[in-house]
């Protein structure tokens, strides 16, 4: 019996499908894993079981990345630069009838066609010690120092951007998603009777976005930490009436100060980091719209 799903013989419902992928690279992987993760989400109830190679840079290593799949056949997916390299897992695959895809060959050629330009066959070049992976580096230390409202106002005039928004509206890995894309980023929370955000519109360099969520949403979030935690729930930390007025006021005061804001509810952190680059895109040319 194949790991396909089939559809019950008593209703419609239909389980998972699974198959396993076999991602091969002579890098980190990461590209690699990305590009898995995004592909099999474009499938209802596909679910992939991977089994990652990273770092694959000699025959030695193809062999047993091909032993192993051998054991697990399924689909081999693979960054893979030497040409070596290559027709060794190619001819692999052949022998073992498992369909192989070089995941970056597409656009490789497409951009090789379209500049005409002789392709580097450094491996893991996305990956090299330059200017901007310290500046990477360094808009992490930066998340880390200026998270939560740590650290002096007047440091803050070093970030591209700072956020503002109740508990638990994600300030905190955004941040850390912008730190990954060179962003330096801050995050100040807005503390019913301490903190307001006040003190962030003396700023003049960097960007304040207000991030708002639904009250429901906030208290099932709120709800879901605290049982994390085995922390009693505190009233009005959960309370629906004082979570509703405590995002409505924080609304009305980004909108007050004439900050963008971007509602959260049902926005996955990487969704949150799109919207909040292309407001800085906006800001640093055609000018900061105030809302997204």
């Amino acid at each position: 019996m194949t790991p396909a799903a089939r559809l019950s013989r008593s209703g419609p419902t239909r389980l998972a499908t699974y198959f396993h992928v076999h991602l091969v690279s002579d890098s980190t992987g990461e590209t690699l894993n990305a590009m898995a993760k995004a592909v099999t989400a474009r499938f209802d109830g596909v679910i992939p079981i991977e089994h990652i190679y990273a770092l694959v840079r000699s025959p030695k290593q193809m062999e047993r990345v091909l032993e192993e799949a051998a054991q697990a056949p399924g689909v081999v997916l693979h960054t893979i630069v030497d040409r070596d390299l290559r027709e060794q897992l190619e001819e692999g695959c052949r022998r073992l009838d498992m369909p192989q895809i070089g995941a970056l060959d597409p656009l490789v050629g497409a951009l090789s066609r379209y500049l005409g330009a002789a392709l580097s066959t450094r491996v893991g070049a996305q990956h090299a010690l330059d200017h901007d992976y310290f500046n990477r580096i360094a808009a992490l230390d930066f998340a880390m120092a200026h998270d939560d409202g740590q650290g002096a106002t007047e440091e803050l005039e070093g970030a591209d951007v700072v956020l503002c928004g109740v508990s638990r509206t994600s300030k905190t890995p955004t941040c850390i998603y912008l730190a990954h894309r060179g962003i330096r980023a801050a995050n100040v929370p807005l503390v019913p009777g301490q903190e307001d955000g006040e003190r962030l519109t003396a700023l003049r360099n960097p960007l304040v976005v207000g991030l708002s969520v639904s009250p429901d949403r906030l208290v099932q979030i709120r709800r879901n930490r605290l049982d994390g935690l085995n922390a009693s729930r505190a009233s009005d930390y959960v309370d629906h009436e004082a979570v509703r007025e405590e995002t409505v006021k924080a609304r009305r005061a980004f909108e007050r100060r004439g900050w963008p804001v971007i509602d959260v509810t049902r926005r996955s952190v990487e969704e949150t980091a799109a919207a909040i680059l292309n407001l800085l895109s906006q800001k640093r040319s055609r000018g900061l719209a105030t809302t997204w």
